[in-house]
């Protein structure tokens, strides 16, 4: 016994979402508003994201313009982690 309250956390339940957290539920409403902000403004082809803590707005060429990977060390960090 550690003295240590534990709960048991089904993976798969976790996997398709779990419940959102407050700070989920915030990011998301900015995302929808700015989204929404980008098809009143007709400023099509653009695409919400995040930037630091601010909303902006990006082009989809842009976004899409090369391919971003993870770097090697963030994974062994990972796997070492999380096995």
């Amino acid at each position: 016994r550690t003295g240590y309250e534990t709960r048991v956390t089904v993976l798969g339940h976790v996997q398709r979402g779990g419940t959102p957290t407050p700070r989920d539920r915030v990011l998301a409403t900015r995302y929808g508003l700015k989204a929404a902000d980008l098809v009143l403004e007709r400023r099509f082809g653009r695409m919400a994201a995040l930037q630091g803590d601010s909303i902006v707005d990006v082009s989809l060429d842009d976004a899409t313009a090369e391919l971003k990977t993870v770097p090697p060390d963030w994974y062994e960090t990972a796997r070492a982690f999380f096995g």
